[in-house]
């Protein structure tokens, strides 16, 4: 793309090419830009090998004289869209054309790219990939947005593939949207900081030269009349609590991380350094079956997976609240309903006062119940049902905060998911259940009529 004699700059938007009829430049007047994907010049060796320089077809758009932040974006998306435009080149040439721009072009052109308001960011992290990853990702049929989303979890174990396989479902769907993906970056992002948080605790433990022991097995009291034991089972020769103060002194201090990367202490061998078993532990505990330990590890699983799966629910609850459009018909009357019936969580949740916790689907600012209570009621009225709806939805999410929710899941409880998970669809599929979600409230789903003959 060319300019031509800079004249004044201007912060219009690009007229359309339509509208300008294409002239022929001499080349002697081209200024080549270093952000330019394109690195050698067609008309460099013209003299050498003693030919004319070609002149070059171009549209001359005035309003974009001066204005090279958005000819450098517009070139962009004019090279994206050849099949030979490298990927790496289009991250690299998208990033430098964001880096000049002021806030309202960067998030004018951001939104152009598909991307939100850490564009920028989003695109160097994306640089980051290695050649392979960025052939996965344009092969799997990543946007930029969503290669730049792989860049941020790409040291999970498969990303990559996850990812593919989430956008494929969303492409089954056929709506457009990005459900899927989302659930499954959840996921990913996750499983990123349960690693992060765990190397962090190995390496606390490792600076402070205190051993980590190996994992607990419900067989290892067998043969072994000395094993590890948490200072919990142990006390001192008086009896007395054998706290982490007292035993950090012990040749035997030690720990384990428990499941959520915290240190539980133990003592490697209590009997050896003096300490005395608690009556009570000393039971050898009955070691648990394959399918004890199958369902234990299951159990674990869906815990995560509801923890996870809330993040994604309330941001797309949130997004609902916060719109300056009047509600869907469903959503006045789901919170209507729930006004009129008072289910037994939303009157809990009303006793508690806890009227902060409606300030996330509003989009208020409020540091207190009773400023959060003054921010909404000094919301537009057009805006009340947005108010009754926040209340709703923070009781609905409070009820269902617990790790363990997903078990017997109660219909009034499902009725909440089930209305998000109809709202995700008929907004082009921009939300869908996650799998623990969707296997929770699986029994509550209305039931198909049989429409076959008698």
């Amino acid at each position: 793309m060319a300019t031509a004699t800079p004249a004044a700059p201007t912060a219009e938007q690009p007229t359309p090419d339509s509208q300008f009829t294409p002239v022929e430049l001499d080349p002697s007047l081209i200024v080549r830009d270093k952000c330019n994907a394109r690195e050698t010049d067609p008309a460099a060796t013209a003299k050498d090998e003693q030919r004319p320089e070609r002149t070059i077809p171009a549209y001359v758009r005035d309003n974009l004289v001066g204005n090279d932040h958005w000819t450098r974006f517009l070139s962009l998306v004019e090279n994206d869209h050849r099949q030979d435009m490298d990927r790496r080149d289009t991250l690299k040439a998208a990033e430098l054309a964001l880096v000049g721009m002021d806030d309202v072009d960067r998030a004018r052109a951001a939104t152009a790219l598909g991307m939100g308001r850490k564009a920028g960011q989003q695109l160097k992290k994306a640089r980051t990939l290695s050649d392979a990853e960025l052939r996965a990702a344009t092969a799997g049929g990543m946007d930029l947005e969503q290669t730049a989303q792989f860049a941020e979890v790409q040291s999970v174990a498969k990303a990559d593939q996850r990812l593919v396989a989430a956008l494929g479902r969303d492409h089954e769907d056929g709506k457009g949207g990005r459900g899927h993906w989302d659930q499954e970056l959840a996921l990913l992002h996750a499983e990123m900081a349960d690693q992060t948080k765990h190397e962090a605790a190995e390496k606390a433990l490792k600076d402070a030269e205190i051993p980590m022991l190996r994992p607990a097995y419900s067989y290892d009291h067998f043969g072994n009349k000395d094993k590890p034991r948490p200072l919990s089972e142990l006390t001192t020769d008086l009896g007395n609590a054998l706290t982490e103060e007292l035993h950090k002194e012990c040749p035997g201090h030690s720990a384990r991380l428990d499941q959520e990367h915290e240190p539980v202490w133990h003592c490697s061998a209590p009997l050896k350094h003096g300490h005395k078993v608690r009556p009570e532990a000393k039971s050898p505990k009955q070691p648990l079956s394959e399918k004890e330990r199958a369902e234990r590890a299951n159990t674990v699983a869906r815990n995560r997976a509801w923890k996870v799966a809330r993040e994604t629910r309330q941001a797309f609850a949130a997004k609902l609240g916060r719109s300056g459009k009047a509600l869907p018909e469903p959503v006045r009357v789901f919170a209507l309903n729930v006004l009129v019936t008072l289910p037994y969580f939303y009157a809990t949740f009303v006793e508690k006062g806890m009227a902060q916790d409606i300030v996330p689907y509003l989009g208020i600012k409020a540091d207190s119940n009773r400023e959060a209570v003054d921010a909404a009621a000094a919301l537009p009225k057009a805006r009340s049902m947005h108010v009754v709806f926040a209340q709703v939805a923070a009781a609905c999410e409070h009820a269902l905060r617990e790790p363990k929710s997903w078990q017997g899941l109660r219909a009034e409880k499902a009725a909440w998911l089930l209305l998000l998970e109809e709202l995700g669809q008929a907004d082009d599929g921009s939300y869908v259940l996650s799998e623990i979600e969707a296997e929770a409230v699986a029994a509550h789903r209305p039931k198909k009529k049989n429409t076959g003959a008698a």
